[in-house]
């Protein structure tokens, strides 16, 4: 007898515990085990998502205008204010799990006219009333509240990844640009001394066609060639200033005006990296992280869609205390009590309902889509900065040696035209050409450290931790 008594209780709680969404299996990883030519980046290194930007970055200057981009960048702000606000609608979600149960207290005074009152003459009642109410609160026994706040958990997840992903995106824009800074003001201080050579080239041939001892081409040619110097520079300067304004637009504050030359900060600029595998990304990522999340949601979302085929049970009730007269309100015998439960099951309803999970299962499609498309940009992503960094090397080593070649030219050129047997044509030629060398390769180097950047980027580097991170899964299983 008492085993029929607690077996529907049983029962019961075992319904409560049910929940219609599908069990969520992360997808295939869409791409190649590792990635191409890696073999020369097996070194004893540590894995980007492990380094700080503090960490991976060695110029203090540096450290000091991500700091600021942190602190100031609109971009950034836009997402933490997402974040809170995903986070306030996973709280009113979760809310509905729970009783609603609220205190209220009324005072109702009315009159009836003698035409009204049952015994001929005006009446006036009074009544005072004291309750707990409990307003519409849902037995959640198919799972639809709990996988609506489910969904809404991994939306606020999965925001909290995507501002995540803005920092270490912020901090990548912040070096690149911060390089290019260094970068032109190194191809500007070769400009000046370009410059400075070219203009005393022409002072000279300018010179010796007024005297007599050269021709006025050599002149001409000399000429030419110091304005295009000029127009060089003025490209340089023009690009130097809009550089400065987007790091301005990135830090929120104006930078440095002047910087050091990109050799200064070439050696240690950066420390080593692991690359690990590409299934890494799955979990470093946070680009990923947040489609998965996405992915998630839909999963919970459907559950919900098949719980509103089911019947809905909802409670409503209230207890306290009423009296005709207010010195009588908590007099023995004065309480008061309701209760109505209502029971509903969805007959006819236009198709809506099935409709609803049609969009819901279509969503989960997009989702996945969605989330194969990121590893597979993710892994591009990492692939693009390692042939970089690999054919950058050698782009800069055979550079070097063409800026030597084209050095030896330039003075090979001059002791020729000295001696008489070459025109001038063949300086000036020679002179251009070690001054495009000299630029390429500082192009080149900026360029390769700029590959380490969007490695530890792509990576997930750059990044800080997720303090919040854990407390929020435990609570999402709880």
């Amino acid at each position: 007898m008492n085993l029929q008594r607690i077996l529907p209780g049983i029962v019961m709680l075992l319904v409560a515990g049910c929940s219609l969404a599908p069990s969520y299996e992360r997808p295939i990883q869409p791409t190649a085990a590792v990635y191409p030519n890696v073999a020369a980046d097996h070194q004893a290194a540590d894995a980007a998502h492990r380094l700080g930007w503090r960490e991976f970055f060695t110029d203090k200057q540096l450290h000091g205008l991500i700091a600021l981009a942190l602190e100031n960048n609109r971009d950034l702000r836009i997402a933490m204010h997402r974040v809170q606000e995903a986070r306030s609608l996973y709280g009113i979600e979760r809310a509905d799990q729970f009783p609603n149960i609220g205190a209220g207290a009324v005072s109702d005074r009315s009159r009836v006219p003698a035409s009204l009152s049952p015994t001929g003459h005006s009446m006036i009642s009074e009544r005072y009333s004291a309750t707990l109410n409990l307003s519409a609160w849902e037995l959640d026994f198919w799972g639809r509240v709990r996988n609506l706040s489910a969904a809404a958990l991994e939306s606020y997840l999965a925001t909290e990844e995507a501002r995540r992903a803005v920092v270490i995106s912020l901090v990548a824009e912040v070096a690149n640009s911060y390089l290019v800074a260094r970068e032109l003001d190194e191809l500007i201080d070769i400009s000046h001394s370009t410059l400075a050579t070219r203009a005393e080239s022409y002072r000279i041939m300018k010179r010796r066609y007024e005297v007599g001892a050269g021709s006025k081409l050599d002149a001409v040619q000399a000429e030419t060639l110091l304005n295009s110097a000029r127009a060089n520079l003025a490209l340089l300067k023009r690009a130097r200033d809009l550089n400065r304004n987007a790091l301005t637009l990135l830090t929120g504050a104006a930078p440095p005006v002047e910087m050091s030359p990109l050799s200064r900060i070439e050696a240690g600029f950066v420390r080593k990296i692991s690359v690990g595998a590409p299934s890494d990304l799955l979990l470093n990522r946070p680009d990923v992280l947040a489609a998965e999340h996405r992915l998630k949601a839909t999963h919970a979302n459907i559950g919900a869609a098949r719980a509103a085929f089911f019947p809905r049970i909802v409670l409503i009730g209230s207890a306290g205390t009423a009296s005709a007269e207010l010195s009588d309100l908590f007099a023995a015998g004065s309480g008061v009590w309701s209760f109505m439960p209502s029971i509903t099951l969805p007959i006819f309803e236009g198709g809506r309902n099935l409709a609803n999970l049609d969009l819901s299962e279509a969503r989960r499609h997009l989702a996945v889509a969605d989330y194969e498309r990121t590893i597979m940009g993710a892994f591009r992503e990492v692939a693009d900065a390692l042939a970089e960094r690999r054919w950058l090397a050698d782009q800069v080593a055979a550079q070097q040696a063409t800026l030597v070649a084209q050095t030896e030219r330039a003075r090979l050129a001059g002791l020729r035209y000295q001696s008489g047997a070459a025109p001038y044509f063949e300086v000036l030629d020679a002179e251009r050409d070690r001054f495009a060398a000299e630029q390429a390769l500082v192009q080149s180097r900026r360029a390769l450290l700029s590959s380490s950047v969007n490695l530890y980027a792509a990576l997930g580097g750059g990044g800080e931790d997720r303090p919040g991170l854990n407390s929020s899964t435990q609570e999402r299983d709880s």
